[in-house]
């Protein structure tokens, strides 16, 4: 099967029944089927082999996702809050595709020599040309998606999802029809996540209308979810936390489950979110880009019961991320490839029909026995539930985003006082990790911690610019020069703490 099949599956099961949209602007499942002809034949028309897609999420990512998947290309969802360069480096590696572009990175596309549309234009000419001939479907083996993602350097990788890798997550994730015709699922991700891949296509093959919110406030989630009616809805950890601080009411009374994922949710949060809500039910995802999502489930019956427990090994599961779904199966390794016994750390290997572990230009990272290094760190308890320690590598996930800490470092060297650097994620209640650098001056200099936020703040967005910047004599060195971040994060937690920062104290 391929991710077209679904879709013909979901317009010839409920062809009527709405899937995609706001209730008074939606699309039907047998709409949305003709949109991705039409999208298909635009892409035949023009010789692409891909589709790029650059722009917010909203009913065009569907359609650009089924017209790829029917046409036999990939659909290339691109982060749009990039820089033009950077935009323009990762377009130079689809050189024959179509392009679905915000108005304002149209010249980005155009002089990669792309056929660029607007969301609304490629829509309506999909549906111009709906009623042509009907593209050959593609086998399973090929590819369905690719997206980037930062590991622990500033490059992003292609991670490559082939048909079958989707399709085998969402047999095992979801039943065919089997969403009332009430419900609606909301989500708050933009479309170069693999949640927002993993949502489409789940949602639609259970016949659950799918619903974005493409401007994320508080306010504006709970609004939408009383205005539309929301019986689901995914957040990631920062975003609930800024739910659950907005002022006045917060009762959702057709909310049905919340699922969150993305990064580490504090603890803290989630009391709150089962106390607000008591009747919701609540879903800890846990996956990777390279695993077709989800991988790891704490459901709603794990929730209440930690929530209830006085027995505090079951209380701290509300930490964990919960046992791995059907079909795929988890693996806790040291560091020469051993398995560890339940309660030791170690390395999180995942084995699955649903994960791909391939990337572009570099091929397959599975081992010979189909494992997958997740690059993530931690450990299973007695009764197998996972808790993730965090990233092997060094990479930083604040509010969701995976940040590379020497990106940071690169650019805080480049100023003229500076003469070391490092950046590390501490722990923090809305972002998951904040950012937080130690700098060393040149010798006769002397720098100032507001005077280097504003220098990286102009040089980088401001989810990369560290909350707080302090001033050391010198940095956790081994004897052959590598960086101690680990030590580097110890020293900044014992001096300042988990609360707090440079940021929140002067208002910035």
């Amino acid at each position: 099967m391929n991710l077209s099949m679904l879709l013909d599956m979901a317009s010839d099961g409920f062809g009527d029944r709405v899937v995609v949209g706001h209730r008074r602007t939606a699309i039907t499942a047998s709409r949305l089927r003709s949109l991705s002809i039409g999208g298909a034949q635009i892409v035949r028309d023009a010789r692409a082999d891909a589709i790029v897609y650059a722009d917010v999420n909203g009913p065009a990512f569907p359609v650009a996702m089924f017209s790829a998947a029917r046409a036999g290309v990939p659909l290339v969802p691109l982060n749009y809050r990039l820089g033009s360069e950077k935009l323009a480096a990762l377009a130079a590696n689809h050189p024959n595709a179509v392009c679905i572009a915000a108005e304002q990175l149209t010249t980005v596309f155009e002089n990669a020599h792309m056929q660029v549309w607007s969301a609304g234009d490629f829509m309506i000419a999909a549906e111009d040309r709906s009623t042509g001939t009907e593209p050959l479907e593609p086998t399973t083996e090929a590819a369905a998606v690719i997206i980037y993602t930062s590991g622990s350097t500033a490059e992003p990788k292609g991670v490559l999802l082939h048909h079958h890798h989707l399709v085998n997550y969402v047999l095992g994730a979801v039943e065919f029809g089997g969403a009332g015709e009430d419900e609606a699922f909301l989500v708050s991700v933009p479309p170069y996540h693999i949640a927002a891949v993993a949502n489409v296509i789940t949602n639609l093959f259970a016949g659950r209308r799918f619903i974005v919110l493409e401007q994320f406030t508080g306010q504006q989630w709970i609004d939408l979810v009383r205005s539309d009616a929301i019986t689901n809805a995914l957040v990631v950890p920062t975003m609930l936390a800024r739910i659950l601080a907005t002022d006045g009411d917060k009762s959702v009374p057709t909310l049905r489950s919340l699922a969150y994922g993305g990064a580490a949710m504090p603890r803290m949060v989630v009391e709150e979110a089962l106390a607000t809500w008591p009747d919701v039910g609540f879903v800890n995802a846990y996956g990777l880009t390279e695993t077709s999502s989800t991988i790891s489930i704490l459901g709603p019956d794990d929730h209440r019961a930690a929530i209830a427990s006085t027995d505090p090994n079951v209380r701290s599961r509300l930490a964990s991320v919960g046992r791995p779904v059907p079909n795929v199966e988890l693996s806790i390794r040291d560091e020469a490839g051993t398995m560890v016994p339940p309660g030791e750390a170690g390395r999180i290997y995942v084995r699955g029909e649903q994960v791909s572990g391939e990337y572009t230009g570099t091929g397959s990272a599975l081992d010979q026995h189909g494992f997958f290094d997740t690059r993530d760190e931690g450990y299973l308890d007695e009764d197998g539930f996972l808790f993730v320690l965090g990233r092997a590598d060094d990479t930083i996930i604040r509010g969701g985003e995976n940040i590379a800490p020497a990106e940071i470092e690169e650019t805080l060297l480049l100023h003229p006082d500076i003469a070391d650097a490092v950046v590390v994620g501490v722990p923090d209640a809305e972002w998951g990790q904040r950012l937080e650098a130690a700098v060393v001056p040149k010798p006769g200099r002397s720098a100032d911690p507001d005077d280097i936020r504003a220098y990286v703040r102009t040089r980088l967005r401001g989810s990369k610019t560290p909350d707080r910047i302090v001033i050391w004599d010198e940095l956790p060195r081994t004897e052959t020069g590598k960086l101690v971040r680990r030590l580097a994060l110890e020293r900044l937690v014992k001096q300042y703490g988990t609360k707090g920062s440079q940021a929140d104290q002067k208002g910035v």
